[in-house]
């Protein structure tokens, strides 16, 4: 089986991540995976770049992650792929299959609502999931799932979450709404201890591959012992 993180962060661009590019992969990569999605979060989110930066500047700032990682990753073997982890009021979104120049051409995307950015994603062949649905803190204006239409997947399982009953919420929804399941570590730092993500029968050539086998299916979950297996 091939090993894939789902769900990570990178110091300084997440401002709550300890770990650097370089310690986050070569963590991964201790730990046996194949490769890891780097999903730092968004300027709408929890993150590291100044506000005084222009658009260009920022987007320089927020790639920036997701860009030694990928040339830590291929000195040591570990594919890195690029995505990241986008907010509205507190309801997280992970998202996947497009580039840093698709983000370089959308000033002030993070200023669309959850319908305006799933319409633009999804145009450009994205694929959205929501992250940790049930998660309840202060910053959360209203806690649970967004309407299922306006998601490809959602997040069952997140190693930054603690309590059963609201990965037993996420998975009811799930199949309530025929939604595909994913799970993730939401590491932060490399001596992350709940590590998760998805397993492949074969090799990612590409982040498109890790989609298409949550989409299918096909992708089995990756979850410490005392979680329920869906």
């Amino acid at each position: 089986m091939f090993l894939y993180e789902t769900h990570m962060h990178t110091s300084p661009v997440s401002a709550c991540a300890s770990g650097s590019p370089s310690e986050q992969v070569r963590a991964y990569k201790d730990k046996g995976y194949s490769g890891i999605i780097v999903t730092d979060h968004f300027l709408n989110g929890n993150s590291g770049c100044p506000e005084i930066y222009s658009w260009e500047k920022k987007m320089d700032f927020f790639i920036m992650g997701y860009s030694k990682a990928k040339q830590e990753g291929d000195a040591l073997g570990l594919d890195v792929f690029f995505g990241w982890e986008f907010n509205v009021d507190g309801a997280e979104f992970l998202t996947y299959g497009l580039t840093p120049d698709f983000l370089r051409e959308q000033p002030h995307i993070d200023l669309l609502t959850v319908p305006r950015y799933s319409r633009l994603v999804r145009k450009h062949g994205g694929y959205l999931a929501q992250a940790h649905p049930y998660r309840n803190a202060w910053w959360i204006n209203k806690p649970g799932p967004v309407e299922a239409h306006l998601i490809d997947g959602i997040e069952i399982y997140n190693g930054g979450s603690d309590g059963r009953a609201i990965n037993q919420k996420a998975l009811a929804f799930a199949r309530q709404n025929g939604l595909p399941v994913q799970a993730g570590s939401d590491s932060h730092h490399p001596a992350h201890p709940h590590m998760s993500g998805v397993a492949l029968s074969k090799k990612a050539e590409t982040v498109f591959d890790v989609i298409e086998a949550i989409r299918a299916g096909q992708a089995e979950l990756i979850l410490p012992d005392s979680v329920f297996t869906p």
